[in-house]
């Protein structure tokens, strides 16, 4: 049985939100911010960009479930009211469960329906998850309203647990613009074939960018984000740097000769041998780096959060290449094999750096899970690759 709810308490602009929203129809990317139709109405009132439910005349109070995109670790939600103003819900909680993909019942697909409550056979159908006694993550709290155009209310979570579904309570009825659930993927690696390789970076599958050198105009965590890149803004594109020479020359292999360079640092989702390497610039046309390298090195977590403070000023001899410096092209998708199919080295993070700026839009880096790894399986023999004793237990 769930915990009841209770009365909590909002917490704001947490470092959360730079995590992927886990319920986004894109999966890895940014929500969409609500918009405002001044004049606009429908048959049934106001146009409003979000979820709005009737003014409730019957016993009980409204909810919707939802499957996440990405399954895994919430460590936030965002309540955003913006637009609400006067018709928004007072309060909410919010529960979450871990359901099994085999032992899902079948649920029919509401669509776009306006003006109509659930149906009798959604109702029946909807009862079999008896989302009324998950888990709260969210207690009941008030609501409350900021500006009209940007109205977020924050909730951190403390849980370690891996979530697939969440459910939106409202009390008793009212208007939400969006709920983002953020957080960073967790996959069941036991299952994995171990002749598969997998994207062992993606956020999807609990990838996260621990640090970088700048993100003016987007975050490096957009670069693990599902699927292709939708436009710039999903992708990561620091500043132009100051310290270009006024007059840029070539090296002998087609390299920009600068001093500067940006970076971005991520975490693995899990340790293992990098096989393949791709760096995607679509969508920056006039605005892609010059070149690129890679880099790897294996830190349990304490090495990780010493890095961390340190602003990864990491010694030289730790980073191993992936990826030495290689020409990149605009709008394109680069693949590479890397460098650990000789050196065979197990990674638990890995380095981008960008020159002199720039921007990508997908990095992708494809291998084997360091306690199941096959390294080309039909031409060597097996080989099994293992993290030093302890690490694992850090991660």
């Amino acid at each position: 049985m769930a915990n009841s709810p209770r009365e909590g308490r909002l917490a704001r602009r947490p470092d959360f939100t730079q995590l992927a929203d886990m319920a986004s129809e894109a999966v890895g990317g940014k929500s969409d911010s609500p918009s405002f139709k001044e004049h606009e109405y429908t048959e049934f009132g106001k146009w409003m960009d979000g979820w709005e439910t009737r003014r409730k005349r019957t016993p009980g109070h409204d909810w919707c479930i939802i499957k996440l995109g990405i399954q895994g670790i919430i460590r936030g939600f965002d309540v955003d009211i913006s637009y609400f103003m006067g018709d928004y819900a007072p309060r909410v909680s919010i529960q979450a469960a871990n359901l099994e993909e085999d032992k899902q019942p079948e649920i029919p697909q509401r669509g776009i329906r306006i003006g109509v409550a659930a149906t009798a056979e959604e109702f029946e159908a909807i009862a079999e998850l008896k989302s009324s006694d998950w888990n709260y993550l969210v207690p009941m709290t008030e609501l409350k309203p900021g500006k009209p155009a940007s109205s977020h209310n924050y909730f951190p979570v403390n849980s370690q647990q891996r979530w697939s579904h969440v459910r939106l309570n409202i009390f008793p009825d009212g208007g939400i613009a969006r709920l983002r659930v953020y957080g960073t993927g967790q996959k069941d690696w036991t299952a994995t074939d171990p002749k598969e390789p997998f994207d062992l970076v993606t956020i999807a599958h609990g990838g996260a960018c621990v640090g970088f050198s700048n993100a003016h105009f987007g975050h490096p965590n957009n670069v693990i984000g599902v699927g292709k890149a939708r436009s710039v803004a999903d992708g990561w594109e620091p500043a132009r740097r100051r310290d270009r020479p006024p007059v840029l020359e070539n090296d002998e292999n087609g390299i920009l000769l600068v001093l500067g360079c940006e970076w971005a640092v991520f975490r693995l989702a899990h340790p293992g041998v990098i096989t393949q390497i791709e760096i995607d610039t679509t969508h920056f046309k006039g605005n892609s780096p010059d070149s690129c390298k890679l880099d790897g090195c294996i830190l349990t977590t304490q090495e990780e959060e010493d890095m961390i403070k340190q602003k990864w000023e990491l010694p030289g001899h730790k980073w191993k290449p992936l990826l030495p410096v290689t020409k990149l092209s605009a709008n394109e998708s680069h693949l590479f094999n890397s460098l650990t199919l000789e050196l065979q080295d197990v990674i638990t993070h890995t380095r981008l750096t960008i020159s002199p700026d720039g921007g990508v839009s997908r990095l992708r880096l494809k291998g084997f899970p360091s306690s199941i790894c096959l390294l080309r399986p039909c031409e060597k023999p097996k080989m099994r690759f293992f993290v030093k004793a302890g690490f694992r237990a850090n991660l």
